[in-house]
């Protein structure tokens, strides 16, 4: 500094002084100043008052030596002091120099502008607030600051400032966001405190509304809460629980829609703490808001799903998703299957455009957990924007919600209770919006059909229910539902009708529809036929999914829709089916499906006597496509109580290839003659005059088996019948026996037989070509 330098006012002792290495001089300079600008004040000299201001800030706080610096941070809190109430008109020029000494190298002279500060700002009180913007920045650099001394010189200021905010009411909060906004994504811990402090302080000043704002810091505040301090996390759990609180207070002021995202990006974090958090606020949001939530549905489905197959380690999280689950879910009301114009109107907030993609905030978590479907984020499905004061109306956004669900779907390593909450979401949107759904069928039919292979039998239980429902609403009714797979089967589908013999017809009155078989069938829409054709193509391409679950899904399908349009229309898909091993085995299926099932037993009861045109026409349905297997169809003779014809079938068995599989399915059904099914079949045999072909009938079974267990049990059965020289009954076909079924002459059994013996040529041609490839599974047993 020149010492040969005017300062004046300040006398050539004051700048020695305020120059000197030690404190206590400076000190003495300081008291000096501030003798001076009292005679100032009391003079009302401005210009010397600003002059002398000046000086200490150019000449000395903003000098290189620091010790001049010390000086003049020193001088400018002695003129504060004597300015007194009237520092407000200088605050600007008493603040900015000290706030530059914040920056400085030196920790001593950070502390003495701390200790310069204190002092302006507590003269000021009040009339600092116009400056707060600069002074919170300050602030928040010396919280981090790493000498202690300047960290609890900082502490002090921060403290008096919030008091001088808490007594205040003319604190400008509109300014102050920005700078939240910007700073609360600082890493640095001791700043983090020190925002969360503030948010504090400002949250519990009444006359302060910080709700309006939160959107602008929610994000910031939620990164805060991953921080590694345990004291942090616990400020701002405290945090976030108090603007809850305030939330359910007042729920008509929250800004819900502007929220949502945040939530939905912090709900997918990796961290228990933070998404545990979000997902109570979400559960909240969707409580308190309603259907103002229902527009972002695609968003909250595609975080909250994922965790509702969480195991115990997460149940708290996994419970509050399940919740917010519950309570999405019945937000969707049949009005939304209605046309949009025709929708109620939200006055506050208006749903996000269908063609704007999900744009995150600054500073927001990037990613999601493992085997989340976040895809939707980047394919540019509408998920959140910012709501607006505008009218509009709800509208719920299938498209993106079906995405969702379908992603989660498809996802092999997603849980098993995540795909049961996906299958109920499909169902309970088909019983709703079956409308709009049914746009989507098409895409997602082909992964409803893949999830028939999944591991739990529940999944495949929903599963069934939701295909069922796509089957049978009347929705789904087209009138051109466009060809099906498979070159022989584009008729149309919506009617299921008996496939025509070689003449008019099995019935004497031809082209009877089996949908029209009963007045109480439910009446089945375009997809019924579609599902049962790629029901019995996935069964044809995994034998083993036939295998296992094929009587559990057929069973499940017969409770859910109609068991007789269920055997109809496969019976007929059946009929036309090129690969004759499959359709032998799943009529051996459906066959042992219709006999033991109790879900079966009205069928059953309406096939048992063939009193009606209705009966007669599925019988022969049945009948036709049974042919394929020989042993099931003398099984469905029995049942129906064709006797004489089930005798006449076994008479060709001898014109038969006898194999393995063959004898092994007669000592099936044997066996199933024993059981409770054919209780009435055993009684009557007791009637030998009326029966003659069923007694014949059992006792052809009998000269096909060799001596095994079966052979046993049928003739121990067939000595129990009384007086059996009574098998000679010529004049019993005079009597017209109840087993030619006298009241229902419409069926063509000679027509009957001949099928049979064309079907089962068709096999025998099959088998000898394999055995010409060297395919000897279908060994002849030798008798």
């Amino acid at each position: 500094m020149n010492p040969e330098k005017d300062f004046a006012p300040l006398t050539p002792n004051i700048v020695r002084a305020l120059n000197d290495k030690l404190y206590e001089k400076r000190k003495v300079a300081a008291l000096e100043i501030e003798k001076l600008v009292r005679e100032f004040v009391a003079q009302n000299n401005t210009v010397q008052i600003k002059h002398v201001i000046q000086t200490l800030s150019q000449e000395f706080a903003l000098s290189q030596h620091p010790h001049s610096r010390k000086g003049g941070l020193i001088g400018l809190a002695a003129c504060s002091i004597a300015l007194g109430k009237d520092s407000g008109l200088y605050l600007k020029e008493l603040i900015e120099p000290v706030l530059t000494c914040f920056n400085d190298a030196d920790s001593r002279l950070r502390y003495y502008a701390c200790e310069a500060l204190y002092n302006i700002v507590k003269v000021a009180r009040g009339a600092v607030l116009p400056h707060f913007n600069v002074l919170f920045d300050g602030l928040s650099k010396l919280a981090a600051d790493p000498d202690p001394n300047v960290k609890s010189g900082s502490e002090l200021l921060d403290r008096l400032l919030k008091d001088i905010v808490t007594e205040s009411n003319r604190f400008d909060l509109v300014g102050f966001i920005p700078l939240l906004r910007e700073r609360i994504y600082s890493n640095n811990q001791y700043a983090r405190q020190f925002l969360i402090s503030w948010i504090l302080v400002l949250e519990s000043v009444p006359d302060i509304n910080l709700l309006d704002y939160l959107p602008e810091i929610l994000d910031g505040l939620f990164q805060i809460l991953g921080d590694n301090g345990k004291e942090i996390r616990k400020m701002c759990e405290v945090v976030l629980g108090e603007f809850l609180k305030e939330i359910k207070k007042n729920p008509s002021s929250v800004k819900f829609a502007e929220m949502a995202n945040i939530l939905v990006i912090h709900c997918q974090t990796t961290d228990d703490l933070i998404q545990l958090t979000a997902m109570c606020w979400m559960r909240e949001f969707i409580q308190l808001a309603g259907r103002v939530m229902l527009p972002y549905s695609s968003g909250i489905l595609t975080a909250v799903l994922p965790c509702l197959a969480y195991d115990d380690r997460k149940k708290s999280i996994k419970e509050v998703a399940n919740v917010c689950n519950q309570s999405l879910m019945k937000l969707v009301t049949p009005e939304d299957d209605e046309p949009d114009e025709l929708k109620p109107v939200v006055l506050r907030q208006a749903e996000p455009n269908p063609d704007d993609s999900l744009v995150k905030q600054e500073g927001t978590v990037s990613g999601g957990p493992s085997g989340s479907c976040d895809s939707s984020f980047s394919s540019g499905i509408s998920v959140f924007t910012p709501a607006s004061t505008e009218r509009a109306p709800v509208t719920l956004h299938l498209d993106g919600i079906v995405q969702v669900l379908n992603c989660h779907l498809s996802d092999t390593a997603i849980g098993m209770m995540t795909r049961i909450a996906v299958l109920k979401w499909l169902y309970h949107l088909y019983i709703k919006t079956p409308r709009k759904m049914f746009r989507h069928t098409d895409s997602l039919f082909p992964i409803l059909l893949q999830t028939l292979s999944d591991e739990s039998d529940e999944v495949i239980l929903k599963d069934l229910e939701v295909l069922a429902e796509i089957a049978s609403s009347p929705a789904g009714q087209t009138d051109d539902p466009g060809p099906l797979d498979g070159p022989d089967l584009q008729v149309r589908h919506s009617e299921l009708q008996v496939p025509p013999t070689g003449r008019a017809g099995l019935m004497n009155t031809p082209g009877t529809k089996g949908l029209e078989c009963s007045p109480s069938t439910p009446t089945m829409n375009s997809y019924f036929y579609k599902f049962m054709i790629n029901l019995l193509k996935r069964f044809s391409s995994e034998r083993k999914l036939l295998e296992v679950r094929g009587a559990f899904i057929i069973r499940q399908l017969c409770l859910l829709l109609n068991a007789e349009n269920i055997f109809h229309s496969m019976a007929d898909i059946l009929l036309q089916e090129e690969d004759l091993k499959f359709a032998s085995t799943m009529v051996h299926t459906l066959n042992t499906i219709l006999l033991t099932s109790t879900e079966l037993f009205q069928l059953r009861n309406q096939l048992k006597d063939l009193r009606t045109l209705e009966s007669q026409n599925l019988f022969c349905c049945l009948y036709r496509s049974w042919c394929h297997n020989p042993v099931t169809t003398v099984s469905l003779c029995f049942l129906t109580q064709n006797y004489r014809h089930a005798y006449d079938l076994i008479q060709k068995f001898g014109d038969l290839e006898v194999t393995v599989d063959f004898l092994t399915e007669v000592d099936k059904l044997v066996q199933l003659i024993e059981c409770p099914i054919f209780t009435y079949l055993r009684l009557q045999l007791l009637d030998v005059k009326n029966n003659p072909y069923l007694i014949k009938a059992l006792y052809g079974l009998l000269m096909l088996l060799p001596q095994s267990s079966a052979f046993q049990l049928l003739s121990h059965r067939l000595q129990c019948v009384p007086n059996p020289e009574l098998l000679q009954t010529e004049d019993s076909l005079k009597a017209a026996p109840k087993s030619q079924k006298a009241d229902a002459p419409s069926i063509d059994y000679t027509e009957l037989l001949q099928h049979f013996e064309k079907v089962q040529k068709k096999h025998l041609e099959v088998r000898h070509q394999r055995s010409g490839r060297g395919d000897h599974l279908d060994r002849k047993v030798v008798l």
